[in-house]
Parts: structure tokens; sequence; C-alpha cells
């Protein structure tokens, strides 16, 4: 029999039969994808209140009984994990990886239905792991969202004991939901793109979830291994991690373990983990810029090829967020080299973007306002990253709130404001109605002006040496009191932007109701996932026949095309031109659809 490529099989789909099998234990991406979102957007809820409740402590000291030393230590810890892990890379890779690649690809649905919805499930259990640990009689643990023994295994921290292994358990569970996602994805995009659609044709979303995914699939080794290591010496007192060390007057039963050895495996996987969610946001944020500036993404291949290279180059900057830890001063020099290095086709890929937006027919519709949002916050985050990369600046500024300003520009506003984007921008396709622009637009400001009210003042603070993971600052000799004033308006800023996040969900779900019924293409996307037969796109995405694909997924304001996009699907032979006299689009039906 002779071979049939994957993508040109005809793939049996588990069609449901109830509302149960439809909506719950669903196989369809989609449907998965919407799971997935939701549960993460849940959780980070409880985060975004945790760090509102930190901030209220740091901004009104000791006005508060609801947060003592412990629970803002506990809140610390729970607001980091859950932000970095449970929301942005299971929103990421579980929500746009999911609905996204297979519509990208042309394909029915991914190569494995059944593992896919196996992926949420142990992903939601991961999540209620990780929540019940809030239930458990010492909390949740308090030792920092990075874990570090012997701190976190000591009886004086918050949850050292059933919520320490709450957090660790759920780590390992969440591990394995993303193994199996992260499968799917990688041979989804390997095996089954529709024909014509070469590596090269691909958006840059793809690309970004592509490459973020096998980052993935290396670098979580480390925390599993890390966390069954951490988990076995916390319940069976063996010493991977633990030195000897006297507790309360008297030695505990460890000795010979290795501090550094989990900071090395930890953070082995945490620099990965920077570009496991950065990556999917180039990608994502590259093709809102190329759609809503009606031009094609400049440097397409360089932009490729700068995906890769960053991925790379990510396993070999770890330690620098180790300077400080004692660790063999020459490991300073390399690491400070290598973090200048990565630095350099993430410039490009600024460079890209604005150079996308440049002479571009920009409609400056709610996506594009937090795409080029994104564009300020990541420069002004990643230009401070150059700071802390060099090791004689680091040693003074690292555990000061420089160190906050810079991890939450770069990894926090920053990946936000492009999921803002991409929900926006995708909003039509998924739901089939258009949002409330209005509403988007002052979700945008209230957001962007006031994360930088929060964050720019902390770089001050954190010149002055103001620490962070401080419950209060008290009074020091270096610390003026104008810190504290500026700590009070951080917080005032950091409560409007936590209230202004109800904008967005008012107007997603009134526009679920009420909003305008969308077109098939209303951005004029030139993408695949846009031709659908059907909005939003039913179980199989693609009828009878699956797409066939002539070009790439940018091809906007060509010279002298009929249209200002040609979408991926077009053949040559049907491109519609101006110059076309027998170009008719009240006659020619088929030709005024594409």
């Amino acid at each position: 029999m002779a071979y049939v490529p994957l993508a040109d099989q005809e793939q049996e789909l588990s069609h449901p039969h109830s509302w149960v099998t439809k909506y719950v234990w669903s196989q369809d991406h989609k449907v998965i994808a919407i799971q997935y979102g939701g549960t993460a957007i849940a959780v980070g809820l409880v985060a975004l209140v945790l760090s509102l409740l930190m901030r209220m402590q740091l901004g009104f000291p000791e006005s508060f009984d609801l947060i003592d030393p412990s629970s803002y230590y506990q809140s610390v810890t729970m607001h980091g994990m859950i932000m970095v892990v449970y929301l942005l890379t299971a929103l990421f890779l579980g929500g746009f990886g999911n609905y996204l690649i297979p519509l990208m690809c042309g394909a029915r649905d991914m190569v494995f239905p059944f593992l896919n919805m196996l992926s949420y499930w142990v992903y939601l259990l991961s999540v209620l792991i990780l929540m019940a640990s809030f239930f458990v009689g010492d909390g949740p643990t308090g030792a920092g969202w990075t874990l570090y023994p012997p701190q976190a295994s000591m009886a004086g921290t918050p949850g050292s004991d059933t919520g320490l292994v709450l957090m660790v358990a759920s780590l390992a569970v969440f591990i394995v939901a993303f193994t199996m996602g992260g499968l799917n994805y990688v041979t989804t995009v390997l095996q089954a793109r529709c024909r014509g659609l070469t590596m090269m044709r691909l958006p840059l979303t793809v690309w970004g979830i592509f490459v973020a995914t096998i980052l993935g699939l290396f670098a979580f080794p480390a925390l599993l291994v890390a966390a069954v290591m951490m988990l076995f010496d916390t319940l069976l007192g063996t010493s991977f991690f633990m030195p000897a060390i006297i507790e309360s007057g008297s030695p505990l039963d460890y000795n010979g373990g290795s501090p550094i050895l989990f900071q090395h495996l930890f953070w082995f996987f945490g620099h990965p983990e920077v570009y496991i969610v950065a990556l999917p946001a180039f990608g994502l944020v590259s093709d809102v810029l190329s759609t809503h500036a009606r031009k094609n993404i400049f440097g397409y291949r360089m932009m490729v090829w700068a995906i890769i290279a960053i991925g790379g180059l990510s396993f070999i900057v770890w330690a620098h967020h180790m300077y400080v830890s004692g660790m063999n001063p020459y490991f300073g020099f390399f690491f400070a080299t290598t973090t200048l290095i990565i630095a350099v086709p993430t410039a490009l890929k600024v460079y890209n973007w604005v150079l996308t937006l440049w002479e571009g027919d920009i409609r400056l519709n709610a996506p594009m306002y937090f795409a080029i949002g994104f564009i300020f916050t990541f420069i002004h985050g990643g230009l401070t990253g150059l700071f802390l990369g060099n090791v004689v600046i680091d040693l003074p500024l690292s555990d000061t709130y420089f160190v906050v300003a810079h991890f939450h520009m770069v990894m926090g506003v920053s990946p936000v404001l492009v999921l803002f984007a991409a929900l926006y921008h995708w909003y039509p396709k998924v739901t089939g109605r258009m949002f409330h622009e209005g509403m988007a637009k002052l979700h945008f400001w209230c957001t962007f002006l006031g994360t930088y009210a929060i964050y720019l003042p902390m770089h001050y603070l954190g010149f002055l040496g103001v620490p962070r993971r401080y419950y209060a600052l008290g009074t020091t000799d270096f610390i003026p009191e104008s810190a504290n004033d500026l700590n009070t308006t951080i917080t005032i800023a950091a409560l409007f932007v936590g209230a202004s996040q109800l904008l967005f969900f008012i107007n997603i779900f009134w526009s679920l109701r009420n909003g305008k019924k969308a077109d098939q293409n209303p951005w004029g996307s030139a993408s695949l996932e846009w031709q659908t037969p059907d909005t939003p796109p039913v179980h199989g995405n693609w009828g009878d026949e699956l797409p066939t694909v002539y070009r790439w997924p940018y091809d906007y304001s060509v010279p002298g095309a009929h249209q200002d996009f040609i979408p991926q699907n077009t053949p040559e032979s049907e491109e519609p031109t101006a110059d076309e006299v027998h170009f008719d689009p009240d006659q020619d039906a088929s030709k005024a659809n594409t």
C-alpha cells in the first residue's frame, strides 16, 4: 500500500453524542482550548487578588488584620507560581496553542485528540492540588515562588510541611499535563499541515508556540527532577538539597545536601520558562501587528531564525539569576556574555515589529492598541534586563525593587498585553460576535498607563536599595520617608489596574449576547484560520475538504491586487487583481469571497 501523508489522510474524529461529550469530555481542540483558557484565567484571578493583598500591606503597613507576615509570604509564593506557570504557560500554550495550531495548519484537529483532552483534565487536577494548599492546616508554602531550600523545608517557614508537598506535587502533575499537550503540538505542526503549507509558510504564531513547546519538553524535566528530589527530602528525610543544619538549637537529620544544586535545576527550567511564555507572545503579536498594519511582516525568515536562536540560547543563560549565590565567579563571566548575546535576536524582533508598522495602513483598533503597547513595555523591560545581566550591576540591585520592576515589565505586563491583544483579535473567530470597541480601548488605557504607574517608580526604589519581599520596610537610614509614600502611590495604582480588568470581563460576556454578529473574516486577515467555512468553526474545521495553501500568511497590500489582502488558500490563477477587467464582485461570488 502506497504511503499517504498524514495531512492527506481522513482523520477519524470522535463526534459528541451528548452535552457532556460536547462541552465537558470534549475531544475538539477548540473546546479544550476554551477549557484551558477559562481555567487559567480563573486561577489567574486568584493570583491577582493575592498581589493586591500584598500591595495593600506594603502601601498601608499594618492596616489590615487579614495580612500577617505568614500570609504575606504565602501570597508572594502563590502569586508568583500561579502567574508564571498556571496562568501564562497554560493560557499561551494550552489556550492559544490548542485553538490556533490545527486551524493555522489546515488540520481537522490535533493528531491525538484523546491525549489532548486528557492533558486538560490533568492540568485541572494540578490546579486543584495547588488550590487545596489554601485549605490545609498550615496553609500554602511561603518559601517564595522559587522554593529555595533549605528555607522551604524549615519549620519557621509558613507551609513548610503539607503546603510545600502540595505545591511540589502540583508542579509534577502540571508537567505531566504539559508533556501530553506538548507532544500533541509538536506532532501536529510537523505531521498534520495541509497540502502546500511548508514550514516557511507557517504563521509566526505557530512558530512561536512550536519552539516554546520544544523548550518546555527539554526544560520541564529539570523542574520535575528537582520537585521529586525535594519531595524525597521533605517526606523521606533524604539530603539532596538539605545541608547539615541546626534548627532551634538542635541539629536536623540532614547532611551533605547542596542548596545550590536546586538553584541550578530550578533556573535551568526557570529561564527557558521565560521564553516558553515569551515566544508564543512574540508570534501572536507579530500576527496582530501585521494584520492591523495591513503590511507583510518585515523580515519573516529572520523572525523565524530569531525565534529558533532565542530558543537555543535560552538554555545557556540560566545562572544570571544566581550571581549572588556563591557560584564560581568565572561562571558569572560566561553567563553575562550569553545574556548579552541572547539580547541580539530579541532586539532583532523589536526592530522588525517597528519596521512592520513603518508606512503601514495602521488600523488603531483595540488589538492594535495592546500590540503597540506591548512594544513599549517590552523595550523598557528588556533594557533593564541588560542592567541585571551584568554581574557588577546585578550585585547591588539583586533582591531590590529594581528586579521586581524588570521582571514584571518583561514577564508580567508585556505578555499580558499580548494576551489581551490576541483575545480581542481572535474573539470574533471564537464566538462569532464582535466586542465593544470603546470599552476595549478604555481597558487598554487603564491597563497600560496604570502598569507604568506601578512599575516605573519601582526602578527608582530599586536604585535606593529598597529590598523586595519584605513584609514591612520599617525605619532605616538608607530608605527615605518618601519611599513609603511612593509605595502608597504604587498600591493605589495597582488597585486601580486590578479594578479596571473588570472592563475586559464585562466586555466579553456582554458581547457574547449583545455583540454585533461577526463576519467570517472581520479583520481581512490572510492566515488560514480566518478562511474556515463556518464562524465559529465547527468540529472538524474544514467541511468536506482540507484547504490547500499557495502562499505565506502575510500577503497584505500586495501591489496590483484587488483587495488589500490575499488569503493563503487563494490559488495564483484566481488571485484577484485591479487590472482584471472581467472581474466583477457582484457577478462572480466565488472570487468575491476570496
